[in-house]
């Protein structure tokens, strides 16, 4: 309004200084063209100009909105995790301190509530492994020779499951990277592909060499997955398992494999099974 209102001054302005220079003039157009059109231009960009602030304003405010509801989710998604063992621990604490209790019972409960802060620094060290996911010591690691150690530890898993494993392992392929991140990030996907199949089936594993790349896919015959759930996969604090998981297993393999310069990518079909597809940058064996 600010700038309308000084157009029309300055237009009245104008038309007033050519009736004193130019009696011929045609006083109708000079009127139209600088009494109304310059205002009603200036009128369209303040209009534009005003309409992108408030966009931009109303995104600030969408931005900081999605920000506080994150860090809502975030804070009682870990709450809720770290807060059942701590219970559980608090109360097995409070029995060991009956003085008539038993030496085995004592050992018992002890075993139990160091279990379940295990449980609660293994929740924040997944949040930490996935709000900072630099790596700590980069070494060369060989990619079939990791994947077999964890086998090896996810083995029992898979046999209570009916699961059997099979391996398709390249000759060579080596990359760069974090060890102890590495197997972090293979043993999540593994655990929830044997646990995606609890009649049983088959965790299928394949690498791949080539001179630029190593390509990791894990194969599951397990239940699947929908079209919304794979998108909503690796999201924050977002699980298909429902009640039973927090969604920061896979927030942790994709930060992981952002770390280490890779890509991740997953196909999925209900009833048929899921294959995550891992590359990372190789590098030459000397």
């Amino acid at each position: 309004m600010v700038s309308v209102c000084f157009g029309v001054i300055l237009g009245v302005i104008t038309v007033i200084g050519m009736s004193f220079g130019n009696t011929h003039a045609y006083w109708l157009d000079a009127w139209i063209a600088f009494l109304f059109i310059p205002p009603l231009g200036i009128s369209i960009i303040s209009y534009g100009i005003e309409f992108v602030k408030r966009n931009n304003e109303m995104q600030q405010q969408l931005i900081k909105a999605e920000k506080l509801k994150a860090v809502e989710q975030m804070g009682a998604a870990i709450s809720h995790e770290i807060r059942n063992p701590l219970t559980a621990a608090s109360g097995f604490v409070q029995l060991l301190q009956d003085d008539y209790l038993s030496r085995h019972k004592r050992k018992e409960y002890l075993s139990i509530v160091k279990e379940e802060l295990i449980s609660a620094e293994r929740v924040i060290q997944d949040y930490l492994t996935f709000a900072k996911p630099s790596l700590e010591e980069l070494e060369e690691l060989n990619v079939k020779s990791e994947l077999r150690q964890i086998i090896n530890i996810l083995q029992p898993l898979a046999n209570q499951n009916s699961v059997e494993i099979i391996t398709d392992f390249s000759v060579i392929g080596f990359i760069k990277g974090d060890g102890q991140k590495f197997r972090q990030c293979f043993v999540n996907v593994m655990k929830n592909a044997i646990e995606a199949m609890p009649n049983g089936g088959y965790l299928t594993i394949i690498t791949e060499f080539s001179q630029n790349y190593v390509t990791i896919s894990v194969k599951d015959t397990g239940i699947g997955m929908t079209e919304e759930q794979l998108e909503r996969l690796g999201e924050p604090f977002y699980s298909t398992k429902g009640k039973n998981g927090t969604g920061l297993g896979m927030m942790v393999v994709y930060s992981i494999a952002r770390a280490m310069e890779g890509a991740v990518w997953a196909e999925s079909e209900v009833g048929v099974g899921t294959t995550f597809h891992f590359k990372f940058p190789t590098i030459s064996h000397i």
